[in-house]
């Protein structure tokens, strides 16, 4: 039987039939892949709690003619359950599943780094290592950045000209020049711009230690900047809660 093994974090599901779900995975080696659990909506069913959005597994597919079939499933790691009983991390944790199918947009093409940060993001919102809203910006930022799309926070996105600056616009990739400010972009605070930075590199204690004005700031430019180069609106980002 053509079978193959990998890591995955579950997208979505979707009904099919009676009994049976359409899973959406991002795997580790073979990237964005979907499978039909077959009878996983009955009670009696021996795996189909571990295939709900959010959850890390070890899965085992049959492959097919059209979609492939779960066959095997192991849990790696149980976080639909302690984000789902949270709002915020919900929320949160919803975007970021939407983002990342976005992101990975071919089927069985890998998406090794992709699976890697949205594995480490789930993680570290069932374990509330961090706010919320951080972690989700941080994931953004730094999902886009592997995509091709890395915010610019200090030197000028447009003529590299070294900063700090002033202003940021979304269409020229983040912070820019008095020279190439378009006109009307917003000016941020300086503190913004060191949130958005620290966010992107990792830097936890300055991303931490932001108070809750240039938290929410950035927070808005991470939205603007995410949905102008996904080409469209994430929406389950009208459900985050901002303070």
């Amino acid at each position: 039987m053509p079978l193959y093994r990998d890591d995955a974090i579950v997208l979505r599901t979707q009904k099919l039939g009676e009994a049976d779900r359409i899973v959406t995975f991002l795997t580790r080696e073979r990237g964005k892949v979907r499978a039909v659990g077959r009878g996983v909506r009955r009670t009696s069913s021996r795996f189909g709690a571990r295939l709900e959005p959010f959850m890390a597994v070890d899965v085992q597919f049959h492959t097919g003619r059209t979609l492939d079939t779960v066959t095997q499933v192991e849990t790696v790691g149980a976080y639909a359950r302690r984000i789902c009983e949270d709002y915020e991390l919900y929320t949160a944790g919803t975007v970021m599943l939407e983002a990342a199918d976005r992101l990975v947009d071919q089927e069985h093409e890998p998406a090794v780094q992709q699976y890697w940060l949205l594995a480490g993001g789930l993680r570290a919102l069932a374990e509330r290592q961090h706010a919320a809203g951080l972690v989700l910006d941080s994931y953004l930022l730094r999902a886009l950045a592997v995509a091709g799309w890395a915010l610019s926070s200090v030197d000028c996105a447009r003529c590299g000209e070294p900063g700090p600056h002033t202003a940021f616009n979304v269409a020229q990739g983040g912070a820019v020049c008095p020279r190439c400010r378009p006109p009307g972009s917003p000016s941020p605070a300086p503190e913004t711009f060191a949130l958005l930075a620290a966010l992107l590199s990792g830097d936890w204690d300055t991303a931490d230690a932001a108070v809750t004005r240039h938290r929410n700031e950035a927070s808005g430019l991470v939205a603007a900047y995410g949905q102008y180069y996904l080409e469209r609106t994430l929406r389950s980002l009208r459900m985050v809660e901002r303070s």
